[in-house]
């Protein structure tokens, strides 16, 4: 059995679109929590014991206890211990926040300072402020490798080039560092200018580069040819942000125009995004029938519903690995469930719940888990996952060897599966369209 990090590995920690994920969250988003009071029913008014308040109370109103570690009297007398200290600054008051938020036990629900909510921001708003360049960490060298320049940047106007290697970032070394750290020093506010050593063939070149703002794109479609010469729409999907919904219609809209006859749509190692961006993709391949239904800590019943506005009928298999999470889950149990796909690969992450995404009164910001989401039939996944259809995993030796480039292509062990399921189902389609009944019998006579 492969390891978890497999196919999630090369598609995270590889090309990373000067980006971070949101490791697996369906996430609604919402607006500051301020005008709190303190223990006494006064206003907290000392900025560090006010964002510490600000935490407490969201918690206290809002959470949904997946874990049982969270107790309301040991809540209260939380409170009451952390805004009895005095805190010399904001680090001090953050690094409170976080042992209080620890102690639920709930790794979603998570305290972010400033740059933290800042970047979490610019994930699901579909765009930064950058150079356009996709990167990734050589498995062997531990470079950082530009992978591909994206079209119409200042990286891509500047000549920046596949495989070049990025030594260093405004003179820095970039021996040692991650994806992570090179994307927090290439970012940046847009117009400002900043320099990359590239090695290439040898020499090493400055470049300057000044930051604009890029679109961050959640999808990227093919029509591919079988080897019967059906043509197949391949779409996948990176991450449920604020582009995605739109791309994806435009996806499927382009590729119906091009003559596919059926869909693939791939969802490994799709961490999550944005609850309402699942919804409404789930809608444009669902006529009919129930998407997900959300429950709250007071047992309120959220249920989201297809509103007959299908872009496509035509027949479609999902791809799905254990990367694949919460809001991507959403989208393949209900397009499982409603009988519109089948579902080929290995079983889902197995995250049912869903976070607010709330900014506090200094700029910092968190996510609370509020709700937890069920599948059409009722069932919770948290934990569990969402079985495959048709069982498909890349050998051992196939995800060490595998590249980016080889997503939705023959060299893909799981796409191929997923090609040959997608197949049949036409072909049961063509059989149903044409059997030999009375009915087709005489509208052929």
């Amino acid at each position: 059995m492969p390891s978890a990090k497999g196919l999630r590995g090369v598609l995270r920690s590889g090309p990373l679109l000067l980006m971070l994920g949101l490791g697996g969250m369906a996430v609604s988003m919402a607006g500051p929590s301020l005008g709190l009071t303190g223990a006494s029913g006064g206003a907290i008014t000392d900025s560090p014991k006010e964002v510490i308040d600000q935490v407490w109370q969201i918690v206290f109103r809002d959470y949904l206890d997946s874990t049982g570690a969270y107790s309301d009297a040991r809540w209260r007398q939380l409170r009451k211990d952390l805004l009895a200290k005095s805190y010399a600054g904001d680090e001090e008051s953050y690094e409170a926040i976080k042992g209080m938020l620890s102690s639920l036990d709930d790794p979603y629900t998570r305290f972010l300072d400033p740059k933290e909510f800042k970047e979490m921001r610019i994930d699901t708003s579909g765009e930064l402020m950058g150079v356009g360049i996709q990167l990734s960490l050589d498995k062997d060298t531990k470079e950082l490798i530009v992978v591909s320049p994206i079209e119409g940047t200042p990286a891509s106007r500047a000549g920046v080039q596949p495989k070049d290697v990025i030594v260093s970032i405004d003179g820095a070394p970039t021996k040692g560092m991650t994806t992570e750290d090179a994307v927090k020093l290439i970012r940046g506010p847009e117009g400002t200018e900043v320099i990359l050593g590239l090695r290439r063939k040898g020499d090493v070149l400055n470049v300057p580069l000044t930051r604009a703002r890029i679109e961050i794109h959640a999808v990227k479609k093919a029509l591919n040819t079988s080897a019967n010469g059906s043509k197949i729409g391949y779409i996948r999907l990176k991450q449920f942000n604020a582009n995605a919904s739109r791309e994806m219609r435009a996806a499927i809209q382009d590729l119906d125009e091009q003559g596919a006859q059926g869909y693939v749509l791939d969802l490994r190692s799709n961490p999550g995004g944005l609850l309402e961006a699942s919804i409404d993709i789930a809608r444009q391949w669902l006529n009919e029938g129930t998407i997900v239904s959300t429950r709250t800590r007071e047992g309120i019943r959220d249920v989201r519903r297809a509103t007959g506005s299908a872009i496509t009928d035509k027949p479609m298999v999902v791809l799905i690995d254990q990367g694949s999470a919460s809001a991507s889950e959403i989208l393949s149990g209900a397009l499982q469930e409603n009988k519109r796909a089948q579902l080929v690969g290995q079983k889902t992450f197995g995250k049912g719940l869903v976070q607010a995404v709330r900014g506090l009164s200094d700029g910092s910001g968190m996510t609370v888990t509020i709700a937890k989401y069920l599948t059409p039939n009722g069932t919770d996944i948290h934990k569990n996952g969402i079985k495959p259809d048709v069982e498909a995993a890349m050998s051992e030796k196939e995800m060490k060897d595998f590249k980016i480039e080889n997503l939705g292509t023959s060299k893909d062990s799981q796409y191929r599966v997923a090609e040959t399921t997608l197949l049949k189902a036409l072909t049961m389609e063509v059989n149903q369209a044409y059997k030999s009944d009375s009915a087709n019998l005489n509208a052929a006579l």
